[in-house]
């Protein structure tokens, strides 16, 4: 925490200091009861058996989502205290929560200061939630049972979006004042994660109310949080499934998938599509001048600038080693030549910073170019083989009149691929 620059830690300091005030100034509002303690102790325990059965997929979100907000499921323990509990044991509520993760799901590796921010904003959440509450419907907790008709389902609504929004904001802004380097869209995540908050505050306010009518319905309930968290895990799964570890493009196998599926549907609609089949000149000593870390660079920074180049509705993939393929639905031999001389140009202004630098090699790689080959369906080919067969010989075509170029492939002609002597 003391490594962190003077405005993070300052954010940081005060963030944690008003949580603390919040709980000192709230502690005695609402008098802690027989009840209020079953209560407490069902949830901690409805809490520690969910994150038991799913530590594992947790430790697996918690990773993907470096850089990013982590939407969990513990909203839907901290919700439900929020909503039975007196403030001192809903902040206990949220401290165990809080405590259990990094105990069990970063196995006591996380930088803790991190837990206790996100606790704080958690615990500053929460009491600016109760106070939506108490002013809706005009008590202290438990507010469960006056959350009736039109205005308690206004106030828990309400309570639910102060609940998220700030939470969210407070994180937001320490993930962006902790990376000045990166675009500040990149600390907002994936806009459907919400729906993760939104899930997790519904299904809280379910169990409150079972906890309130019938307790021992709760271990029926407890099927729903599990379920959530295999269900929140599948999409990445099916993300890593269908994309290239290296350079975030389309994996390969479904590039392909894809470029099968959109050619039987230009097929259809009697439309056209191209192929742009893209390989970096002289890759290999690059690669083994600078190293490959430097090479992986490489790749990335020629991954970004290509997708830059293309439309919003082209799929861009990689091919394997330093091979890129591009799929341009519904482009004319035109379009596909423009934008194909668009990557180019975008490749050779690429500079790329070496990660380790080696004695006597540049700091910055540039000087960067590539040969294209081009092929669009259906006047170079019909079939999807022959046509990345032909994209493929345009490489070649390209690279034997002096690299740097695009080279269009002919209708339903093979391209021969001359002998080309230096280093690809």
């Amino acid at each position: 925490m003391w490594r962190l620059a003077t405005p993070v830690f300052g954010y940081v300091l005060v963030v944690d200091a008003l949580a603390l005030v919040a709980v000192l100034a709230t502690s005695a509002l609402v008098p802690v009861t027989t009840q209020s303690v079953l209560w407490c102790g069902l949830i901690l325990a409805g809490e520690i058996v969910h994150l038991e059965a799913a530590q594992r997929i947790e430790r697996i979100r918690e990773l993907a989502a470096d850089g990013r907000p982590h939407m969990h499921l513990q909203s839907i323990w901290i919700f439900a205290g929020l909503l039975l509990l007196p403030p001192p044991l809903a902040t206990l509520v949220i401290v165990v929560s809080y405590a259990h993760s990094w105990v069990r799901v970063y196995k006591r590796r996380g930088v803790i200061h991190r837990k206790v921010f996100s606790g704080a904003t958690v615990i500053l959440a929460c009491f600016a939630a109760g106070a939506v509450l108490s002013a809706g419907t005009g008590h202290m907790a438990p507010y469960v049972p006056y959350l009736d008709g039109f205005g308690g389902m206004t106030a828990l609504l309400l309570s639910g979006i102060v609940y998220f929004g700030l939470n969210y904001v407070l994180v937001i802004l320490a993930i962006v004042m902790s990376n000045p380097g990166k675009p500040p869209r990149q600390a907002f995540g994936n806009p459907s994660d919400v729906l993760i908050v939104l899930a997790a505050v519904g299904v809280g306010c379910g169990i409150a109310l079972v906890m309130t009518v019938r307790p021992w319905l709760l271990p029926v309930l407890m099927v729903t949080p599990v379920a959530l968290h295999i269900g929140l895990l599948l999409p990445q799964f099916q993300a890593a499934a269908r994309t290239d570890s290296k350079t975030a493009l389309l994996a390969p196998e479904f590039w392909v998938q894809l470029a099968r599926n959109e050619l039987a549907r230009a097929a259809e609609l009697s439309s056209t599509a191209g192929v742009l089949m893209i390989d970096l000149d002289h890759f290999k000593a690059i690669d083994d001048g600078n190293g490959h870390l430097a090479g992986d660079e490489v790749l990335r920074a020629i991954a970004a600038a290509i997708q830059s180049s293309v439309r919003s509705g082209d799929y861009v993939g990689r091919f394997g080693g330093d091979e890129f393929v591009v799929l341009l639905p519904g482009a004319t031999s035109a379009e596909i030549v423009s934008i194909a001389d668009r990557i180019r140009t975008a490749i050779a202004r690429t500079e790329v910073p070496v990660p380790v630098i080696r004695p006597g090699k540049p700091e910055v790689i540039d000087g960067l170019t590539a040969s294209i080959g081009a092929a669009v369906y259906p006047e170079t080919a019909t079939e999807y083989t022959i046509l990345l067969q032909a994209a493929d010989d345009a490489v070649f075509a390209a690279k034997a009149a002096g690299r740097d170029r695009v080279v269009l492939a002919g209708p339903h002609t093979e391209l021969l691929r001359p002998e080309i002597p230096d280093v690809l």
